[in-house]
């Protein structure tokens, strides 16, 4: 009988531990297909648009200043 009994809870762990992955599995899925809670609405995003613009904008403008012709290099080695 020892033999089956080894077999019986191998059996029994082994189903448990199946068990717990599918559980895990199925809340991890589930958080990933949840919207962030933080999420940016659109007025956000436009803000943050229109920041990222103007420090190009002043980027280029630096650019200009200390190398006037950096535009015509980058469209020679494009």
């Amino acid at each position: 009988m020892g033999a089956l009994e080894f077999v019986l809870a191998l059996v029994a762990i082994t189903l448990t531990a199946i068990t717990v992955w599918i559980i895990l599995l199925k809340k991890s899925r589930n958080k990933a297909a949840e919207p962030v809670n933080g999420a940016l609405n659109m007025g956000e995003l436009t803000a943050m648009a229109t920041s990222l613009n103007e420090r190009i904008d002043v980027l280029e403008s630096i650019l200009d200043a200390e190398v006037p012709d950096w535009r015509e290099q980058d469209e020679q080695h494009s």
